[in-house]
């Protein structure tokens, strides 16, 4: 029987590489998307930076570290989403943001329980 201990941490696996994979492998369509949206080169570089940190507090052993990063990413997530409505992108360009957004509710609710 699978434990609900293994289900988050392969939620938490499955988020960490699929940032990474965005910030580090297609970095440069992030430049160039950054740039479609008319955001500046240093706010890219920040969320960056705090995505990745945020991927890695995931596995912290201390829950309120795994939170908090958790909670980062549902911050960056929603501030995603409100940048594609803003430039009036079609629904399925939001739908990893708003996928991130549940896995990492998921994961706050089950670390915090």
């Amino acid at each position: 029987m699978i434990s609900m201990f293994s289900v988050i941490y392969a939620i938490k696996t499955f988020v960490a590489a699929s940032i990474f994979f965005v910030w580090v492998v297609r970095y440069r369509e992030i430049i160039e998307e950054f740039k479609f949206y008319k955001l500046p080169s240093w706010l890219r570089d920040l969320v960056g930076i705090l995505k990745l940190s945020f991927s890695v507090m995931l596995f912290s052993n201390d829950i309120y570290v795994s939170i908090l990063g958790a909670s980062g990413i549902i911050f960056l997530m929603v501030a995603a989403v409100f940048t594609h409505v803003r430039v009036k992108n079609p629904f399925h360009k939001m739908l990893p943001a708003l996928g991130l957004i549940v896995l990492n509710l998921i994961i706050v609710f089950y670390t915090y329980k």
